[in-house]
Formats: structure tokens, C-alpha cells, sequence
């Protein structure tokens, strides 16, 4: 099977902070709910969903602020959204491998899709809406035998997938954390994933060698 390898978007690939700290600001100034924008750019990682249902928001509240939130999102979020160090050098060396990428995340995927072609990224497959060990099918789905993310949210995708976990300490959870919850390694950003993955695979081909001798 090919080398695919899954990535996590949000504070993985990309740093959209400063837009959803506006958004939430938006939110809160056209309905009145004390929205907390910068808390909510601090732990980015759970569903929106679940976010507002922190506030003890009623379910129609909350589906009405969802669909504010990815209403305003292409304007508000998207301009102002960076690529992270080494994401898009991550991508290519997954390419310069012969391997396949797919963009796992819990955002809206067509909000996702718009981070992509922004910042001029193409990847194989993208699967959005998925959370935690929800994200472990589409991974299997896909043959991603790595996924790449910084909560351990992606850890556990990662292990619900039987894929190697590749945790970056660019988003929320610090490096004890993720690897507390089991990551395989764990890298400070991704400057350092071609690299690895580069050692990774030679590690692979050596496994593939001792077996075929043994």
C-alpha cells in the first residue's frame, strides 16, 4: 500500500487565531452572548458545537450560532489565516516520498477547503467534521499509516487508526501532554517532520528487509 499521511488542520498546518478571536467577537456583538474569543483561539480543537454548549446555550441557540459562525467565516477567518513553520515543506516531503496526503480535521470541510486554496495547497483527500477517535475512520479510510496533530484529541485518532502518531506542540497541549496520551514521537512544529519522516521510512525499509530475510 502507498505511504499515505494524514495532517490535523487547525494549529497543525495552519494558525487561524487571530480570525476566530474576530469571529467570536462578531458573534458576540450581534447577539449579545458574552462570547470568549481569545479562550476559544487558546483550545482550538473540540467542536464548535461543543464550544457554545459550554456557555449553557439551548440547541437552538447553538445551531444558529454555528451557522453564523461558518457564515461569516470566509471573510473574517480565512484572509487573515497563516500557514504554521514547515507545514507546507511537511506536505511536499510526503509528495517527494511518492506518498498521499488527507486533511483530517474537525472544521467545516468546506471552510477547510477554502484554508487550502488560499494558501495554494493541494491535497489528496479532505474529510471534515470529525473529532478525537472520530477522526480514526476516515484515517482508515484513507490508508494513512501516520496523522499528524497538536491536541491529543489527533493522538487518539491516530491510535483509534492504527496509525503512527506524530504529535507538534504548536497548538494547545504541551509535549508531556501528548505524549502522556501516547504519541509515538513528537516534534516541537513541523520544520522538523521531513526529517523524521525521512528516518521513519528508512526505519520501514529495514523492518521490510529483516522480514523478507528472516
Amino acid at each position: 500500500m502507498p505511504l499515505t499521511v494524514g495532517f490535523d488542520l487547525d494549529m497543525t498546518l495552519i494558525d487561524p487565531r487571530p480570525g476566530m478571536v474576530r469571529a467570536f467577537e462578531v458573534l458576540a456583538g450581534e447577539t449579545g452572548i458574552p462570547l470568549d474569543g481569545e479562550a476559544f483561539a487558546a483550545h482550538l480543537g473540540p467542536p464548535l458545537e461543543s464550544v457554545f454548549a459550554g456557555y449553557g446555550l439551548d440547541q437552538p441557540t447553538i445551531d444558529a450560532l454555528v451557522a453564523r459562525f461558518r457564515e461569516i467565516y470566509p471573510e473574517v477567518v480565512v484572509p487573515v489565516t497563516v500557514a504554521l513553520p514547515g507545514a507546507a515543506e511537511a506536505l511536499a516531503a510526503v509528495r517527494a516520498a511518492g506518498g498521499n496526503t488527507v486533511v483530517v480535521t474537525g472544521k467545516y470541510a468546506l471552510n477547510a477547503a477554502r484554508h487550502l486554496g488560499a494558501l495554494g495547497w493541494e491535497v489528496d483527500h479532505l474529510v471534515g467534521g470529525l473529532w478525537s477517535s472520530g477522526k480514526g475512520a476516515a484515517l482508515r479510510q484513507h490508508g494513512a499509516s501516520v496523522y499528524v496533530g497538536d491536541h491529543v484529541g489527533d493522538v487518539r485518532g491516530a491510535q483509534a487508526a492504527g496509525a503512527v502518531s506524530v504529535g507538534v506542540t504548536t497548538g494547545p497541549c504541551t509535549a508531556e501532554e501528548l505524549a502522556g496520551a501516547g504519541a509515538d514521537v513528537v516534534l516541537a512544529d513541523l520544520t522538523a517532520f521531513p526529517d523524521w519522516l525521512a528516518g521513519h521510512l528508512a526505519g520501514a525499509g529495514e523492518d521490510d528487509l529483516a522480514a523478507e530475510a528472516g
